[in-house]
């Protein structure tokens, strides 16, 4: 470790930061607005790092593109460096959809900053070449729509990961999270500030956080890991089991909820339970599964069209009113009605990176991971364990599991400790409890090796406490962010925004500056 620290020094040396007395050379100026679209005041920039931390004889370097929004609060405290997971989520662009909310989760006196990741936006990405696009297609299926399509997903894996190699060879294994904890390390410098890294990572970037934290702890001033991943499996195990553990309970509450809100969900007409409305729904996706329904003119609803919308309403209570009028416009047949509501869905679930985006997860999550399976036979466990962890999410994952099995590159660069670590100040940790893709438990799982760190409960739903609107987050999160105050252990924060209420955090925030009552 201190052979590579010493390696990276001498290579911000060949780059160039920081300029004399803690000044910064970054010039920022206005975004590309086609790129990074935001409502409020944003600016951009660029930096050039290292392209390749272990080669200490090469001068050639990477340009990363950063987000800027500023604080709106004296004085300001230094800037935060942010991730939004994935991994593949572009930084700039989740930073202008997000920054209205996390400015005042900061408590408003640091600069926000982010930027795309290897991988990701306009940085060195991952090209598989056009004859991989066949296999992509042939991906999409989830493996439990027929009796084959796992077996097609083991091929299509196959195929995915060779024309990577083939195409992708030379960026393949630069793209590798490690290296970007070497990144963010690298902007921190650049930034002219006190040489600290202050860090907000969400889901995969709770994972990177504990990484570069891991790495660097001497370096870490604050930290917030929302929505934690499991960091041990996604390094060393042959699918991200841990991930699903609260799935199922969150998939129920769309159900419960509805039953306790009828006024504002569309399935609650009748006299069924919420245990009735689950059936239901369970028994649609059964019958699409061997009798797919065609709606409109060009849409079959079949077993993987619905699946992925089912297990894409885990992100966010805030859907599940529209969910659940798709469901009750399926059940009774109005299938005109529902159409526009699917191809609603279709967009968001498809939209954004697309196919690029599923190459940057796999580049990076299979270049990190360090174990691979030799036959299809070997792959039979690992998705029965999966599928006995998660009836809803089993099955939402599998073409990351067999390409990442056969995949034929690996970063130059991969964590190999055990997160055991303490840092210069405690990280703040916060999982909801019932979270369907980062569980709880995980957030606990990491916190026992970061000596110091507390872990806030979140009594809400959705993925990362950005899904469940609380007084109680907000003004935890802003004061670790302004004093460093970490919450007390144990403590829970209250949900402020029932389920299908449509209450957001723009009613929190007014009600916490005392300008709204309705909460």
């Amino acid at each position: 470790m201190v052979f590579l620290r010493a390696l990276f020094s001498l290579s911000l040396l060949a780059v160039g930061h920081a300029g004399p007395n803690g000044t910064s050379n970054i010039k920022w100026g206005p975004c590309n607005a086609t790129e990074v679209n935001s409502t409020i005041p944003i600016q951009c920039a660029s930096v050039f790092v290292p392209l390749d931390y272990t080669d200490h004889a090469s001068n050639a370097t990477l340009k990363l593109e950063l987000a800027k929004i500023s604080a709106t609060s004296q004085p300001v405290l230094g800037s935060i460096l942010l991730n939004f997971g994935g991994p593949g989520e572009p930084g700039r662009s989740g930073l202008a959809a997000l920054g209205s909310t996390l400015l005042p989760l900061s408590g408003g006196q640091h600069d926000l900053i982010a930027f795309d990741p290897r991988g990701t936006g306009n940085t060195l990405l991952l090209s598989c070449g056009e004859t991989v696009l066949d296999a992509a297609a042939s991906a999409v299926t989830l493996s439990n729509a027929s009796d084959v399509a796992l077996g097609e997903n083991w091929a299509a894996g196959g195929i995915i990961s060779y024309d990577c190699f083939q195409n992708g060879n030379a960026t393949g294994s630069l793209m590798g999270t490690a290296f970007v904890a070497r990144d963010l390390i690298s902007v921190v410098d650049q930034l002219g500030e006190d040489g600290m890294l202050r860090y907000w990572g969400f889901s995969y970037g709770t994972t990177l956080g504990a990484t570069v934290a891991s790495m660097f702890p001497d370096r870490i001033e604050k930290m917030i890991l929302d929505g934690v991943q499991n960091p041990h499996e996604y390094y060393h195990a042959n699918a991200d089991f841990q991930e699903w553990t609260d799935s199922d309970k969150e998939f129920s509450a769309i159900f419960t909820g509805c039953q306790a809100a009828p006024n504002n969900c569309a399935l609650a007409h009748g006299n069924a339970t919420a245990t009735e409305l689950e059936q239901a729904a369970w028994g649609l996706l059964d019958t699409v599964k061997y009798h797919p329904i065609p709606i409109g003119g060009s849409l079959i609803l079949d077993y993987t069209t619905l699946k992925s919308i089912l297990s894409y309403s885990l992100y966010s209570p805030a859907g599940w009113p529209t969910l659940a009028s798709l469901l009750d416009m399926l059940l009774t047949g109005n299938f005109e009605g529902a159409l526009p509501l699917l191809e609603g869905y279709l967009i968001e679930i498809g939209g954004g990176g697309g196919i690029s985006l599923a190459f940057a997860e796999l580049g990076i999550h299979c270049g990190d991971l360090d174990l691979r399976l030799s036959s299809f036979d070997d792959l039979i466990p690992v998705i029965d364990r999966l599928y006995t962890t998660s009836r809803i999410m089993g099955d939402a994952a599998t073409i990351v599991t067999t390409s990442c099995s056969q995949w034929k590159m690996a970063a130059k660069e991969r964590y190999q400790g055990n997160f055991q670590v303490q840092t210069s100040k405690p990280v703040l940790l916060i999982g909801n409890t019932y979270d369907g893709l980062t569980p709880l438990v995980s957030a606990y799982n990491l916190s026992s090796g970061l000596e110091g760190s507390v872990v806030l409960e979140v009594n809400g739903y959705g993925h990362t406490s950005l899904a469940a609107p609380s007084i109680c987050t907000l003004k935890a999160s802003a004061a670790y962010w302004t004093n460093g105050t970490l919450p007390r252990p144990g403590t829970i924060c209250k949900l402020d925004a029932p389920l299908y209420s449509n209450v957001t955090w723009t009613d929190i925030f007014q009600k916490a500056s005392g300008n709204s009552t309705s909460l």
